[in-house]
């Protein structure tokens, strides 16, 4: 962000007085800062975003270690993806193998997403605690572990019990990873990188279904996917083993000692809720309405594709494919261009223009238009999804980039916990004529009209929430130490002084 030097209101206090300022701030074109000083004098100011750089400029600006950094993050949220689709794209067979109907199967999806709050509480907090590189391991490990047991799960109640398993190291690996690739990034490329970052869930999709369309029709074949997915998961942990401690912990660390007090880091926990519990609340909403945005319009698409348009396993799996390379490319783009036009502009303006879409989304035939619409509905909706992480990270207090992140966004996830499930139910229960003359279940019109109401509200929820582009925090104390030395800060927040207490970022 560029200093303009011209004079804003003081940013507002109150749910209601943010929530109008935000919305106002929504149609300025600079960005509403406030600037802190070395002596704690803060004064706000609006700042323009600086003109869009060549995308292989941001790249080079990125160090070796910056992409084994960046990419280790990716990988770890790619097998994170595939480990979680492995099980939403193969509901059929799997309700097949176990004679169960696929509502049932779903509910497997339901848990894994209800525990997954519970993992990113406790591997959260241990990154912003003892850094990034030990919980992702333990976390990637374990997860390889989970799906092997799940291959050899013989009845759908020791399946049950497994995923649920699952769910809760499932939800440890997004904070740890986005925090790990972003914090190393230069702040102007962070949007462009954001973006990239948050396709390594579609990428994973990607990877799943192409497994999926190459393991063939046997009855058993889906456990084939799952032995490809705990390799995966794996590899990852072993691979990140023999990479460093993320250099912004460190060097964070060194400039700090350690608290006077083996409850210190717990206590600024407390206390970092008690005063961004607002802040909490609208990102916990906010995701909320992403999480249901994406698991209503993609985990029952392929279901949607085989019973709602009578499409082949191979035909269905195509279009699946190519549906969330659009989402690849969507997250990719609309990422970089928020680093200029902004965060909430771009979450927005992609959101609606997907809710325009969905008729074309669900009314075609035959697998060359689904392929075709379905590319263009994810562009958008994974679109607004690539600004999420730089997004989350740039509203987090800065010394918990690792749990605040994961929680909200798997809290989130807990809540849309029953929306595959939902979803199905109702479209197993509603029927309509296609027009050949079959009656097949409802499944196009009930993703339709969930993801209409579901764009509109992420569209006004981000209106009138906050906005913190180009946020400088990479400089920020971990929890539980204390400063030794005062730094020049800026910051586009709406608490910059009062993020952390003066014992955790470094001014």
């Amino acid at each position: 962000m560029q200093s303009t030097n011209e004079p804003a209101e003081p940013i507002a206090k109150g749910i209601f007085a943010t929530a109008k300022q935000s919305f106002g701030d929504l149609f300025r074109w600079k960005q509403r800062v406030e600037v802190t000083n070395e002596y704690g004098e803060t004064r706000t100011e609006w700042q323009a975003p600086e003109p869009l750089k060549n995308p292989i400029s941001l790249f080079a600006q990125l160090s070796l270690k910056d992409w084994v950094f960046f990419l280790v993050g990716f990988i770890a949220w790619t097998a994170d993806a595939f480990d979680f689709h492995a099980l939403s794209i193969q509901t059929v067979p799997l309700a097949k193998y176990y004679g169960e109907s696929k509502t049932s199967i779903s509910t497997a999806i339901t848990l894994t997403l209800l525990l997954r709050s519970v993992g990113a509480a406790f591997f959260g907090l241990a990154g912003d605690k003892f850094g990034r590189k030990w919980p992702m391991v333990i976390n990637m490990l374990v997860l390889g572990c989970l799906q092997i047991a799940t291959i050899y799960s013989k009845t759908f109640q020791q399946f049950l019990a497994v995923r649920s398993l699952f769910g809760l190291f499932m939800g440890g690996v997004y904070g740890n990873a986005i925090a790990m690739a972003l914090e190393n990034c230069p702040s102007n490329a962070r949007g462009l990188m954001s973006g990239i970052l948050q396709q390594g869930y579609s990428f994973g999709y990607v990877l799943a279904a192409c497994a999926y369309l190459g393991v063939g029709e046997a009855d058993d074949s889906w456990k084939t996917v799952f032995w490809i997915a705990a390799g995966l998961s794996l590899g990852v942990g072993v691979i990140r083993c023999f990479f460093p401690e993320s250099r912004q912990f460190i060097e964070a660390k060194k400039a700090g000692k350690k608290a006077q007090t083996p409850g210190a880091f717990w206590n600024e926990t407390k206390r970092m809720l008690a005063k961004e519990w607002k802040l909490c609340v609208y990102c916990v909403i906010l995701m909320t309405w992403f999480n249901y945005y994406s698991h209503t319009s993609q985990d029952s698409y392929t279901t949607f594709m085989l019973t709602g348009k009578e499409l082949s396993k191979d035909a269905s799996s195509r279009a699946s494919i190519l549906m969330k390379t659009g989402a690849c490319v969507g997250g990719t783009i609309i990422g970089y261009l928020s680093q200029f036009f902004g965060r909430r502009r771009a979450i927005i303006v992609a959101a609606l223009i997907s809710a325009v879409l969905i008729p074309a989304w669900i009314l075609p035939e035959g697998e060359p238009n689904l392929s075709a619409s379905g590319f263009f509905m994810q562009f958008f909706v994974q679109g607004a999804w690539g600004v999420i992480p730089i997004h989350l990270n740039e509203l987090s207090p800065p010394a918990f980039r690792s749990s605040f992140p994961g929680i909200t966004y798997q809290l989130g996830n807990m809540i849309s916990s029953p929306s595959a499930q939902i979803v199905n139910a109702i479209s197993e229960h509603t029927f309509i004529k296609r027009p050949n003359g079959h009656q097949v279940p409802a499944y196009g019109p009930v993703m339709g009209i969930a993801t209409a109401i579901i764009a509109i509200g992420i569209a006004v929820t981000t209106a009138f929430g906050p906005e913190k582009r180009g946020r400088k925090f990479e400089e920020a104390l971990p929890a539980g130490t204390v400063e030794q030395e005062s730094k020049d800060i800026e910051e586009g927040s709406r608490d910059s002084e009062d993020d952390v207490k003066g014992d955790d970022e470094k001014r």
